[in-house]
């Protein structure tokens, strides 16, 4: 595996080294091992596939507070989506940049999500399937949001037109810093008690 560091502190791209032979090839899509070598989570805790029935689906900008620490490793293993990432944690130095590339299944590429970024994604084709392997445990009681289109995020996403989405994503208020710099600071003073 191969890692590209992106713009966003802590996010990396991770790409395969197919070994082809005359049946086609074999790679490595995940290694503890190398993520523990990059100085990323090399504990996979839980495994999600999201399956996407038409083109232009939109699911996110989702993520967890503090104290979880769950980071994400996502790959598109049926379609293309356009993977999109925003670094919501208030110290750090790419604070409410966002990051976004296409992931496509013919190609098995990922993108390492740190804890403490709001991801989401758009489809590219229709009958898309999302693989996520997670880091730490879901928590609904942790679990925020932030809308697609946030004018906070400037996100440029590829399709517009009728999208699909569910009103939780559609709906989501508008971006308040100040409330999450808040939210997000008294639960990381409450992991850290």
């Amino acid at each position: 595996m191969r890692f590209r560091e992106t713009p966003l502190k802590g996010a990396w791209l991770v790409e395969i080294e197919p070994h082809p032979d005359e049946r086609g090839y074999f790679t490595r899509l995940w290694c503890a091992r190398q993520f523990e070598q990059q100085g990323l989570p090399s504990r996979i805790v839980q495994a999600s596939l999201s399956r996407n029935l038409r083109k232009g689906t939109v699911r996110g900008m989702h993520m967890q507070l503090p104290p979880s620490q769950e980071g994400k490793l996502v790959s598109c293993v049926k379609g293309r989506i356009y993977d999109v990432i925003v670094d919501a944690r208030p110290d750090s130095p790419t604070y409410l940049h966002h990051f976004g590339a296409e992931l496509a299944a013919e190609r098995h590429d990922a993108l390492y999500v740190p804890p403490g970024m709001l991801h989401g994604f758009q489809t590219l084709e229709d009958d898309t399937e999302v693989f996520y392997q997670m880091t730490d445990f879901h928590a609904p009681e942790l679990a925020i949001g932030a809308r697609w289109n946030d004018p906070a995020f400037g996100i440029r996403w590829p399709l517009g037109g009728d999208l699909v989405m569910n009103d939780r994503d559609r709906n989501y208020p508008n971006f308040d810093r100040e409330a999450h710099e808040r939210a997000y600071r008294a639960a990381s003073a409450a992991r850290s008690s």
